[in-house]
């Protein structure tokens, strides 16, 4: 019945303490053995993934930086980069908003160009890979996204500094104090439509979980597609279904009620 399965890490995943239950790598053998692909779908970075799922890393699925790199089994799927000439103007505008801080996410690492402690901690706790450098235009790597991390809330506050580019990119509210802008049509559903139509994978064999905005696209790829019951309202009326809270791990919880394990 179930080919794929894909789900968001913070608020989804994660519990509130930002782990994996114990659970779920006790039933992840089980997905395994009945030919299902398990896809970590996130905006965090891909070597922060890869930490996260060390003990299984090997068998899964990653769909990181909001959809803009997909790797499965260590083989590159996708890379859907931004124009460096555009991520120049993005960074230029993010540096004019109080209370904020651009993070350039390169394929090779991320890059901030502060060392205050509230963008550092909030860094850390998504990018395995990080640096701190003088001046973000001069980074040579390849940009998969620029995000910004705004104290003020980034819904409400940063997300209007971008309006003028919401036509040609994509400009995603990823999180509380996140706001995520990719190339257009890069995000977690396009990636995940693509993965499917490359692997011969239908709508009603795909299994979603989210809980915020980001998630929106992805819950469009799938039957079985969950909104947390912590989840944005929005993202719960664009869902089929509603799981548990991912501190009463929700995920894990309709797995297991699907799949019957």
């Amino acid at each position: 019945m179930i080919k794929l399965i894909a789900t968001d890490m913070d608020g989804t995943l994660l519990n509130s303490k930002g782990e994996i239950s114990e659970e779920f790598f006790e039933i992840f053998p089980k997905i395994i053995e009945k030919d299902i692909i398990f896809a970590a779908a996130s905006g965090r970075q891909y070597y922060n993934l890869l930490k996260k799922f060390d003990k299984v890393k090997d068998k899964m699925m990653f769909i990181a930086e909001n959809g803009t790199y997909v790797l499965y089994k260590g083989k590159e799927l996708l890379v859907n980069s931004l124009d460096r000439n555009i991520a120049m103007e993005l960074i230029e505008i993010g540096r004019k908003i109080d209370n904020a801080y651009v993070v350039y996410c390169g394929k090779n690492s991320a890059y901030i160009e502060s060392d205050d402690e509230r963008i550092v901690r909030e860094t850390k706790k998504y990018y395995e890979r990080y640096e701190i450098v003088e001046d973000l235009t001069k980074v040579e790597d390849e940009v998969l996204k620029i995000t910004i991390c705004d104290f003020s809330g980034s819904e409400f506050n940063s997300n209007n500094y971008y309006n003028d580019y919401k036509d040609k990119l994509q400009v995603t509210v990823s999180g509380e104090i996140w706001l995520d802008i990719t190339k257009k049509g890069a995000n977690k559903g396009i990636a995940l439509d693509k993965i499917k139509k490359d692997l011969g994978i239908s709508y009603e064999e795909t299994m979603v979980f989210g809980d915020y905005l980001n998630d929106s696209e992805m819950m469009e790829e799938g039957y079985y597609s969950y909104a947390m019951e912590n989840g944005h309202d929005d993202l719960k009326k664009a869902s089929r279904f509603i799981a548990k809270t991912n501190d009463e791990n929700g995920v894990v919880e309709a797995i297991k009620d699907i799949l019957k394990i």
